[in-house]
């Protein structure tokens, strides 16, 4: 497996992988309709369109096929974090994940800050990260959990 920069042309695997890693997730965390409804965002909302062409990000890959990824944006935020529903907890997340927080900690970032899901929020504690609060959101009329959640980054220079 291959760890590299995503670039513009990637743009529709990430989608792919996205979309791949929502409808795989167990129906007792999320239920089909608010599968659905999380999903259908990497074609309804502008926002994660803007996260993936602004943002920096990485992805990993086997050959021509993209498993996992994930992107900053803006620059203290982790906005997107995703991997193919075959490829869970196989360890590409904390590769990803260590990798972003590498490249914050070089740009001189002090702390990084994500929404995670009922699935992802677990490797971000165990990779030191902590919980502001848990929050409710609504996409498409439809309730979802997630955790607000911080890391402070020690910063090498300092």
């Amino acid at each position: 497996m291959n760890l590299r920069q995503i670039t513009k042309k990637d743009q529709l695997d990430l989608k792919k992988v996205y979309f791949d890693s929502i409808i795989s997730i167990d129906e007792h965390i999320y239920s089909k309709e608010q599968k659905i409804a999380w999903a259908s965002q990497a074609w309804d909302n502008p926002n994660f369109e803007k996260s993936l062409k602004e943002g920096n990000g990485w992805l990993i890959h086997d050959k021509n096929n993209v498993i996992s990824f994930a992107v900053r944006h803006p620059d203290y935020r982790i906005a997107l974090f995703y991997c193919k529903g075959k490829y869970h907890k196989k360890g590409y997340g904390t590769k990803l994940l260590c990798k972003l927080e590498e490249e914050a900690k070089k740009e001189g970032l002090l702390f990084l800050l994500t929404e995670a899901s009922l699935i992802s929020f677990k490797l971000f504690l165990k990779l030191d990260w902590k919980i502001i609060r848990k929050e409710k959101v609504i996409i498409k009329n439809i309730f979802f959990e997630r955790y607000k959640m911080k890391k402070i980054i020690k910063n090498p220079k300092k």
